[in-house]
């Protein structure tokens, strides 16, 4: 970074001032906070965080220096606000994946469409020989959940997914939102959230106290990584399947 494009003494600290405010925001509101979510609470620990994350970047910017705090991210869910019997949910899920072997991806699209190809289904003669074609022929073919599930098979190696149940008053009219499907999205009726990263996954098995020595692999499942509403270590909603 350049000496013009740092931040000023003066700004850095405003920006420890401006900590130290909220330092004491924060706890005004817990001294008087009404219940376990209290929403003064919850606005007042995401104004400390970003003035916190604010006051770090500076320092670092203008003397090379980090503070020795965490600062959370702000991917905790408010508290719930939406019907307490939901007539109809929304489920919101985005995988990510790597084409990690792309001549299996090609050769496993080229099977399907050899194998099935259909007059009319929008999949043109030889769409499979590229990547995008081969992805569109085996999306089209497969279920999202298959894939998933089968994900080895056509190359692809899973990153980072997120599962989102949202509540609803009533069911969407049809068709209503499939040219913007995410972008309504009220954090506040959000019934549940499951979550799979390699960025926290490695730490929370090695959290689990393996009493009799023989934990495997095999005998996890994502409450045992963590994967709950409860989390902290929550992507944010950018689903691309639903």
């Amino acid at each position: 970074m350049s000496d013009a494009a740092q931040p000023t003494a003066a700004e850095v600290r405003a920006a420890a001032e401006a900590v130290k405010a909220a330092l004491d925001r924060h706890l005004a509101a817990v001294e008087r906070k009404s219940g376990e979510e209290d929403p003064a609470v919850y606005e007042a620990f995401n104004q400390l965080a970003a003035a916190a994350e604010a006051y770090d970047e500076l320092l670092y910017d203008r003397y090379d220096e980090v503070t020795p705090f965490e600062i959370p991210g702000d991917d905790s869910l408010p508290p719930y606000t939406g019907p307490e019997e939901p007539h109809a949910i929304s489920v919101l899920i985005r995988r990510d994946y790597t084409v990690a072997e792309p001549h299996r991806l090609l050769a496993q699209a080229q099977r399907v469409e050899a194998a099935d190809t259909v007059a009319g289904t929008g999949i043109g003669e030889n769409a499979s020989g590229t990547v995008p074609g081969a992805l569109g022929v085996l999306f089209g073919e497969f279920e999202p959940d298959e894939i998933a599930s089968r994900h080895s098979e056509f190359g692809l190696e899973e990153g980072d997914s997120t599962l989102w149940v949202m509540a609803a008053d009533e069911p969407a009219d049809p068709g209503d939102w499939l040219e913007a499907p995410f972008e309504h999205v009220d954090s506040q009726r959000i019934v549940c959230r499951f979550d799979v990263s390699a960025v926290f996954d490695d730490e929370d098995v090695d959290d689990i106290d393996d009493v009799d020595g023989d934990l495997d692999d095999g005998d996890l499942d994502d409450d045992d990584l963590g994967t709950g509403l409860d989390d902290e270590e929550l992507e944010p909603l950018d689903a691309t399947d639903r």
